[in-house]
């Protein structure tokens, strides 16, 4: 098995390697600089832990008229014995054709031999068919214009985890919330609590990133949906994504294991609206002291 992960990480840099000399443009191809270094040290030295997963984007043009279409790429260490995670998305797709899209690359790649690259593939796949699903959509946008009133839903998930610690983890949090347009706040400790609230596909796309591939003692505890015909904006609880840290509770070590103050913790959910999410959370009714 050691073996076949060596291999499967090599190929996966030269694959890397090919693509960059492929989209040499600034932002045609996006990859966290940290990224290949980590693995090309693990394969000097396999007794250490297994690197992050490999993870990078295009940024596409589709179509005469160039749509911005933008390919995310996650590859598991098994890659390319085992499926890449692909995702496409754009902002000029409606929801039901983004899926679709993406259901169709999946089916492709699916197809291909396993073992054999698969990346510059599924980039040509997305080149040659996504105008097929932009078209789709515009047809569908041209039809839902004639409509009078036009809603919106705003989602809201609250999400547990056992403990939020790692740097790395926090950082892939407020990254992603960010790139999403999702307001919130990410609370750091023991127990961790996540609020992500905007449009459904984006949270969605939010819980997908941050618990693959593996996040253990993780759980979506509450979603809430309220259907609005102005801008979800105005039901928003909060106007940023937050990073909370209270006050810790004792000297727990050099890991800095420490469990948050429920009692901060829960006047900050009654000054937004959301005093409720706490026994829903933890399980007690929440209550402050005199």
């Amino acid at each position: 098995m050691a073996v076949a992960l060596k291999e499967c990480l090599e190929l996966q840099l030269l694959e890397v390697e090919m693509l960059l000399s492929m989209f040499p443009k600034k932002g045609e191809m996006n990859l966290d600089e940290d990224a290949v270094p980590a693995v090309q040290r693990y394969l000097r030295n396999a007794d250490g832990a297994l690197p992050p997963q490999l993870e990078y984007s295009f940024a596409l043009d589709v179509g005469e008229a160039k749509e911005k279409v933008e390919l995310q790429v996650l590859l598991p260490h098994m890659y390319p014995h085992v499926a890449p995670q692909l995702f496409v998305r754009s902002n000029a797709l409606h929801r039901q054709q983004q899926l679709q899209l993406n259901t169709s690359l999946a089916s492709h790649i699916s197809s291909l031999e396993s073992g054999e690259l698969r990346i510059y593939e599924a980039v040509q796949w997305v080149k040659d068919n996504g105008l097929t699903y932009l078209e789709n959509t515009k047809i569908s946008s041209e039809n839902a214009s004639k409509e009078v009133v036009v809603k919106e839903t705003l989602h809201r998930m609250w999400i547990y985890s056992h403990h939020i610690y790692r740097q790395e983890l926090r950082k892939k949090i407020f990254d992603c919330a960010k790139k999403l347009n999702l307001t919130g706040f990410c609370l750091t400790g023991k127990p961790g609590v996540i609020c992500v609230e905007g449009l459904r596909e984006n949270c969605e796309e939010f819980w997908r990133v941050i618990r693959y591939p593996n996040w253990k003692h993780i759980s979506c505890k509450h979603v809430e949906n309220i259907e609005t015909e102005g801008s979800i904006d105005n039901l928003r609880l909060f106007h940023a994504f937050e990073d909370l840290q209270f006050q810790a509770h004792g000297d727990y070590g050099l890991r800095n294991d420490y469990h948050m103050d429920l009692g901060q913790f829960l006047e900050f959910l009654k000054q937004h609206q959301s005093g409720n999410i706490f026994q829903i959370l933890f399980g007690v009714e929440g209550k402050l002291s005199d």
